[in-house]
């Protein structure tokens, strides 16, 4: 059952800072179990910085307790990488939780929103990329896979990530 004292907000440019520090503590923790050390040095520094574009959308968000910033995501129109999107299809961006605040329901409670708020805005299904770490967290919530991938980030740098799809009701 979520925390009583989170509370969910759209992100802000002010969050950039603690984002950036979020991603920066939390995924190297997180991923190290399902990813090789080549990955995690190469890959990794590069997934870990908060985008100020994907924070202006208006449909990222955090989850805070208290001041802090202890989870946050969201989705878009557009297709990671700057890729067009369809209509109807919205793509799940970006999500994090606290490396030591997992299992307590804020990356649960945040989806959940994300599902929601997608849907009232006319998607009628929701794509991820999913981390291989991430893929049981987003089954449980009703994404199924669809393939293997891998994610350009920069020339000669990829990062293995899975498919998912979600439609929504």
């Amino acid at each position: 059952m979520p925390d009583a004292t989170l509370t969910l907000r759209t992100a802000e440019a002010s969050d950039i800072e603690a984002l950036d520090r979020l991603f920066g503590q939390s995924y190297p923790v997180l991923l190290k179990p399902d990813y090789p050390p080549s990955v995690l040095v190469t890959a990794v520094p590069l997934i870990s910085k908060a985008q100020p574009g994907l924070i202006a959308s208006g449909t990222y968000f955090v989850i805070c307790d208290g001041e802090d910033i202890v989870g946050a995501g969201g989705w878009t129109m557009q297709a990671p990488g700057g890729r067009p999107g369809q209509r109807g299809i919205g793509h799940v961006r970006h999500v994090v939780t606290d490396h030591r605040r997992t299992r307590e329901g804020i990356g649960r409670q945040l989806m959940e929103y994300v599902i929601l708020h997608a849907h009232a805005c006319g998607m009628t299904q929701l794509h991820c990329q999913s981390t291989r770490t991430a893929v049981p967290f987003y089954e449980s919530l009703g994404f199924v896979t669809e393939a293997g991938i891998e994610v350009p980030l920069r020339p000669g740098i990829t990062f293995p990530a899975v498919f998912m799809r979600r439609r929504l009701a």
